[in-house]
């Protein structure tokens, strides 16, 4: 058993808010971060990373690289009770706090190594195919279905959307506005159908869609919403506290339940805004405000920081290199100048910046556990 060590912050979850936290907490706590991956990738680039290669290597980024002061443990939460998390390499992790981070459901390999070549396999499918079957019209599908229109306007690129439009998380002016981009460099969009494909294979080639239509693709791509990643919580003393959509109640605070030593950011909590990599960002640094003040035994309510939801946030979705479109709270621009706003590298340096990384670098190693 890690036992705790009166300042013990565990962090359940090494996504972009987790990262961040246990990165910003480091100096100032006995931090543990438990995640399932030796690393983190920067989400909002994958879709690029499937198509451009020098993109790959600075989006997944060993928690090595930015966790010098911190332990790891490199398995996956299983568990917890009031004063430990139960990992599934049987490793019980004491805390004295407690964050959950673990953001939605995700398949991805444990070695950096091995997420690469993911990358490189995805990559080489696309360049090999004549046509490519996007399934889901989404944030991740449109961005997916511009990046490679964009770097190979050649090929034949279908999206298949189980929605009645695009982009349900912007308003209708915005998704016609992609509608009409993705139709203008002749991309397929099919809406209102879905696509079964549990017994597809690499192989497949030709998709049925559930009005019928026949969609013949040398490689596809499933885009569609993963679920929150709360499911491990079951049977916990946190299960009162998860809604029905598997999310976590928060309080201003962003406390679990109004618990003094459990918080939750990113994904997983129940904010009323967008599920953005920014704004769990921004829900990090509030706990790590807080954090440092509790760790310093400064707990009194009116020191703590609040989290100020933002309901209307700007969203802007990528098309390619310079293009975007981005949803304003009184416009919504496509085109050049939102894709200019948005920098070409999908603000990786900065991100690289925030987590001490100015350059690709190999930093020491954390004591992994």
């Amino acid at each position: 058993m890690l036992r705790s060590t009166g300042d013990r912050v565990v962090i359940v979850g090494g996504g972009i808010a987790g990262a961040l936290l246990a990165k910003t907490l480091q100096n100032h706590a006995d931090v543990v971060l438990i995640d399932p991956k030796e690393y983190f990738e920067i989400p909002w680039a994958n879709l690029r990373a499937k198509v451009d290669p020098a993109a790959v290597e600075r989006t997944v980024i060993p928690h090595a690289d930015y966790l010098t002061h911190a332990k790891v443990v490199t398995s996956s939460a299983v568990g917890i009770d009031d004063s430990v998390v139960l990992t599934s390499i049987g490793r019980a992790v004491a805390y004295d706090f407690l964050v959950i981070a673990t953001g939605r459901t995700c398949s991805r390999p444990q070695r950096q190594s091995d997420r690469l070549e993911m990358f490189q396999h995805d990559k080489d499918r696309i360049d090999g195919a004549k046509s490519v079957l996007v399934v889901g019209g989404g944030p991740i599908g449109v961005e997916l279905a511009a990046e490679i229109v964009m770097n190979s306007p050649e090929k034949r690129v279908t999206v298949v959307h189980g929605g009645p439009r695009l982009l349900k998380v912007m308003g209708p002016r915005a998704s016609a506005k992609a509608l009409e981009w993705l139709r203008s460099k002749n991309v397929t969009v099919l809406l209102d159908q879905t696509v079964d494909l549990a017994g597809a294979t690499p192989d497949t080639r030709e998709f049925v869609t559930s009005a019928g239509e026949t969609v013949v693709a040398d490689c596809h791509f499933v885009c569609t919403g993963r679920p929150v990643a709360s499911g491990w919580l079951k049977g916990t003393f946190l299960e009162g506290y998860v809604d029905g959509e598997g999310h976590l109640k928060v309080d201003d605070h962003l406390m679990v339940g109004g618990r003094k030593n459990v918080f939750a950011v990113g994904d997983i909590t129940d904010v009323p805004e967008a599920k953005q990599g920014h704004l769990a960002q921004r829900q990090a640094m509030v706990v790590s405000r807080n954090l440092r003040l509790m760790v310093k035994g400064e707990c009194r309510e009116e020191k703590l920081h609040r989290y100020k939801p933002c309901p209307k946030a700007s969203i802007t979705v990528t098309l390619g290199r310079r293009d975007a479109l981005a949803e304003l709270p009184f416009m919504t621009l496509i085109g050049h100048i939102p894709g200019a706003v948005k920098p070409r590298d999908l603000f990786i340096t900065r991100t690289r910046r925030m987590m001490g990384l100015k350059s690709k670098q190999y930093g020491a190693m954390p004591r992994v556990m």
